[in-house]
């Protein structure tokens, strides 16, 4: 199996850390999707990654359909719910999470335009789309929709969205008054997973 992508983006990341925890071996194929001598584009026509190549040629590519076929293999430890109502729940975190990592990738992306050419309304939506699902994270926490110290595909998303924010510096404040989502990101970034795809420091 390999899994295409970058070691900065937040998507591959999560992949990788599931494979990680399922213990399922895969190779690494490191590709920027926005240089100019990408190879993304030969697994998925979207150019983006993730992208999974199976031991038997198959291509899978965006990241909750990947973790979906990750799910499907069978392997321990099971990262979504049986019950078809609860799994619908985890998914639509798992969105949430991916909704903060979206927002996060085109906050950086405008801000590397040209001081020029940069739109501070954009940089701004973007940063109240962070903080409202930040928010609504926070509350699942408190309601105990979420346990911050429960391992599943939407602890581990909202994670990967937290490092993002941490490597890109795109919202310093975020842990003001979510002791919650603080917890969260702690437990799971003392994991082998989580440390073993730590981004580079740049």
């Amino acid at each position: 199996m390999k899994l295409v992508g970058s070691y900065t983006s937040p998507f591959v990341r999560k992949i990788s850390v599931l494979l990680l925890e399922k213990g399922i071996a895969f190779d690494f194929i490191n590709e920027q999707p926005y240089s100019a001598d990408t190879g993304v584009a030969q697994y998925t026509p979207l150019g983006k990654v993730p992208a999974l190549v199976t031991d038997d040629g198959e291509c899978w590519y965006d990241s909750p359909i990947i973790a979906q076929y990750i799910e499907l293999l069978g392997v321990a430890p099971q990262m979504v719910p049986s019950d078809p109502q609860q799994a619908l729940r985890i998914r639509q975190l798992e969105a949430l999470a991916d909704g903060i990592m979206d927002a996060g990738l085109a906050s950086v992306r405008e801000q590397a335009r040209p001081a020029a050419q940069q739109s501070e309304e954009e940089v701004l939506r973007q940063r109240e789309k962070i903080s409202r699902s930040l928010d609504a994270l926070e509350g699942y926490l408190n309601d105990g929709t979420l346990k911050a110290d429960e391992l599943n595909l939407a602890t581990i998303a909202i994670a990967c969205a937290i490092g993002y924010l941490n490597f890109r510096r795109i919202a310093p404040g975020w842990c003001v008054d979510r002791p919650q989502l603080v917890k969260l990101a702690e437990t799971l970034f003392l994991r082998e997973s989580f440390a073993r795809t730590e981004p580079p420091k740049a």
